[in-house]
């Protein structure tokens, strides 16, 4: 089984829907279904209308069988801009066709055609056969560095504290 039939393209307003079912398959896949909270609306209003994020479906004759959602983060050191992908995923009827690596190469393409220097994203710890997968790719661990994420109650509480 090969790629000739595989073409990609970018989301419309139209392929919301798809998207969160996307979404959450991931999120079973992660074994986190209970942790999506996107509606149909979230991801209109960040996609489409604040612009601040986009995806890339890859398409088996006229079918989406998997997509990448990401969007643009940027090095002060270096000076230019990179791409975050926040999502990868195929549906697993078409895995083992080489479409997760077919659409990493085409957001490297998308990168490099934005002069972007770089190409980041995160992996559950547990998951080693993405682990494996990327780094066959030549990607590696982010050395040096520990992900923090502040959320929830605590970002609020932040964000309502008094400046010193």
């Amino acid at each position: 089984m090969g790629q000739k039939n595989l073409t990609f393209r970018f989301a419309q307003r139209e392929d919301v829907a798809l998207i969160l079912q996307f979404i959450r398959a991931l999120a079973e896949y992660e074994k986190r279904p209970d942790q999506v909270f996107a509606t149909e609306e979230m991801l209109t209003e960040w996609m489409f209308e604040k612009e601040c994020v986009e995806a890339i479906f890859a398409v088996e004759d006229g079918k989406e069988v998997g997509y990448a959602l990401f969007f643009h983060n940027f090095s002060t050191f270096l000076g230019r801009g990179g791409i975050y992908l926040e999502d990868l995923y195929v549906d697993p009827v078409f895995r083992g066709r080489g479409y997760g690596k077919a659409l990493l190469q085409q957001l490297a393409r998308i990168a490099s055609e934005r002069g972007c220097i770089r190409m980041e994203w995160t992996c559950l710890d547990w998951n080693k056969p993405s682990l494996d997968f990327y780094q066959s790719l030549g990607a590696h661990p982010k050395e040096g560095c520990v992900a923090f994420r502040l959320e929830g109650d605590a970002l609020h509480q932040l964000a309502e504290s008094e400046t010193v």
